[in-house]
This record gives structure tokens, sequence and C-alpha cells, in this order.
């Protein structure tokens, strides 16, 4: 398929071998960021996406943050692993830092009482959507990236460190940087496990759409 944003699609994948030197700007890469947010689709167009980023020493207090964190749950014996884990994502450029204003998503279910109960859901949708939007735009300026979760072990001690405000919710870390390593190949599950298709368009309704 030569669609060009299914290739796009396929360039981004899980990086965990991350440098600090990026291939485009810091401006650039924040430019990146920032657009790709705006664009992800939100439920009633609620842009409840947050994002915080951190570049150079400041992502690498981040990881020293929930490096310190871990140490305190994991077991000694078995830190190294753990260690080389994060001293891979301290490695990058830098880290961003993906939240959800829950003072957006409160005003929608006060708003729009029938759709309550969606509204946190379509809130982690939008979430994912804009992490997606993200790592794509990335991958396709030659930035590596993965996707992260030490939330919530680290929310409070980051939101006080970076004056986060209180309504913002983290739900997602992405560490990215330069590509160091080559990616190998993505196994996938077979078609028939996974997709349905039933009908058939007809010529007119493929004109209209």
């Amino acid at each position: 398929m030569n669609n060009p944003l299914i290739q796009s699609i396929k360039r981004r994948r899980t990086q965990y071998a991350l440098g600090p030197a990026l291939p485009i700007s810091e401006q650039e890469t924040t430019a990146l960021i920032e657009a790709s947010i705006r664009l992800a689709p939100s439920s009633f167009n609620s842009q409840s996406s947050r994002a915080v980023i951190l570049y150079g020493d400041q992502s690498l207090e981040f990881w020293g943050i929930v490096e310190s964190a871990l140490r305190k749950i994991v077991p000694a014996e078995a830190f190294a692993a753990t260690q080389a884990k994060i001293d891979g994502f301290a490695a990058g450029a830098g880290t961003v830092l993906f939240y959800e204003d829950q003072d957006v998503v409160e005003g929608l279910e006060e708003k729009f009482a029938l759709y309550a109960d969606n509204f946190p859901v379509w809130s982690e949708q939008a979430s994912g959507m804009a992490q997606f939007a993200v790592w794509t735009a990335l991958a396709n300026a030659n930035v590596g990236a993965s996707l992260q979760h030490y939330n919530p072990l680290v929310d409070a001690e980051v939101a006080a460190r970076w004056n986060i405000p209180a309504s913002w919710k983290l739900r997602a870390q992405m560490p990215f940087g330069s590509n160091e390593k080559p990616f190998g190949e993505k196994a996938f599950m077979d078609d028939a496990q996974r997709f349905r298709v039933f009908g058939t368009a007809s010529a007119d309704t493929r004109v209209a759409a």
C-alpha cells in the first residue's frame, strides 16, 4: 500500500537505544510535538490533552525522580535491570510528559450529564491519539521514541518540581532522541484473527463518500 499516511505510521517504532543528538533542532522538535497534540482529535473538541516537554538536564532530572521512586519498591537484587532501562530513557535528548486536564473532563460531565460516565474514557482515548500523533511525527523526523508509564508513582514529585496544575493528570511519558540502533522486523498476527468485514459498498456509495 502506497498511502502516504500508512507509510508514515509504519515508521513509528519503539526505540530503546536513544542518544542525545537530535536530527532536527530543539525548536523544530517542540513545534512538531505541539502541532501533533493541537491537531489530535478529542471528544466534543474538548482539547483536554496537555504536555510538558523536558530537554537535557530537565529530562535527566525527571528520570532521576523515576529512578529514586523505583528504588523504594524494586528489590535491590533485581534493580540492575531497572537501572539499565531508566538509563536508556535518560540517554535521550528529552522527554514528553502527557497529561489530561481533569477540569475539562469534569466540566463536560457537568455540561452533558447524559454522557458523564463516558468522558473519562474519551479523555483517555484523546490522550492515546495525542501520544500516537506525537510518536508518528517524531518518527517521520527520524527521532526515536518509546512510550512509558511511571504514573502515578512519580506524579506528586513531578507536579511539585515543574509546578504542574493540580487538574493535570499524568498519563504517559515519552523519552525521545537519536536512533542509536536499527529496528528489527515487526511481527503481526494473522489479519483473519483481527478483522471482520461485511457487505459491499455500491458504486454510488463510493462516489458519495
